[in-house]
């Protein structure tokens, strides 16, 4: 752990049982503090992958991030969660969603619930999995009697309620409103703000850890240009001056990053980042200043 910040590596393409060690050992080596196995069709099938992870690393936390929730029966959700838990030695997180990817729904073979269906099956899961958790019954029995700490990752007022009353790791998605089943569209700093104050105010005195995912990592030493070619790529979704403030977009030397992490910790609250494979050699230089 790089100070009071944690760093997690997502990983989405599949690969062999060779490649798919060597990364994982990879991102250890690197310093990254969580290995992520995202859940997209597609993609590793996440308890298998965080199993083979656990096996050939040793200090690494797991997550799943995040289980597209509306696919999973709780009850043999809740017998994948305890099993990878006692497979991995107590260092799966759980990271649950509400799933958005309508098109996923559609090749599996199933409806797409509206977004209030979705959450509720998402609070049904929650409720269920910390049933069967207390159940001296339940086998097998998670590796601590509370399960294993769960992340929900969300946006809406209902996902980031739920999350506030139920996760010890809050994900905010850095994305804002679209029709529901739309692809996701960055955030402005505000947005990200007024998500964060939301959370803080019905957390109450409880704490949790509030995590992030980067969409945009470039280390550079000319962060003006970056920021001006990210500006294109995102069609003028965001200006080059939000993109500058938003902790989506971590652009700059390996220095200037970790000060922009620095900031961002002390304005939202965030300690604990996610970004995607591909940028977890660009991120490195950036856990190495800061350490």
């Amino acid at each position: 752990m790089t100070g009071d910040l944690r760093f997690g590596v997502n990983m989405i393409v599949p690969d062999s049982r060779a490649a798919w060690v060597e990364k994982c050992r990879k991102a250890e080596d690197l310093g990254f503090d969580v290995l992520c196995a995202a859940d997209h069709l597609g993609m590793a099938p996440p308890f298998p992958a965080l199993v083979l992870a656990g096996e050939v690393t040793s200090r690494v936390k797991l997550t799943t991030f995040v289980l597209n929730t509306p696919f999973y029966n709780p009850v043999l959700l809740a017998r994948d969660v305890t099993g990878t838990d006692q497979f991995t030695d107590g260092r799966l997180e759980l990271g649950l969603g509400a799933g958005y990817v309508k098109e996923e729904f559609e090749a599996a073979g199933m409806p797409f619930p509206s977004a209030r269906e979705r959450v509720d099956h998402l609070e049904r899961t929650i409720t269920e999995l910390k049933r069967l958790y207390a159940d001296p019954e339940h086998k097998p029995a998670p590796v601590r009697p509370e399960g294993p700490p769960l992340l929900l990752a969300g946006r809406g007022d209902r996902s980031l309620t739920l999350a506030a009353e139920h996760a010890d790791i809050i994900g905010f998605t850095g994305t804002t409103k679209t029709p529901d089943g739309a692809a996701p569209v960055p955030a402005s700093a505000e947005e990200i703000d007024e998500r964060v104050k939301f959370v803080r105010a019905k957390l109450g005195d409880r704490e949790a850890e509030f995590n992030l995912l980067c969409h945009f990592v470039r280390i550079t030493d000319d962060r003006a240009g970056a920021l001006e070619e990210l500006a294109k790529r995102t069609q003028g979704v965001l200006s080059v001056d939000q993109l500058a403030d938003v902790p989506t977009a971590l652009v700059g030397s390996p220095a200037a990053v970790a000060e922009q992490l620095h900031a961002h910790r002390e304005r939202f609250g965030l300690t604990y980042y996610t970004v995607l494979e591909h940028n977890m050699d660009q991120l490195a230089p950036v856990l190495e200043a800061l350490r």
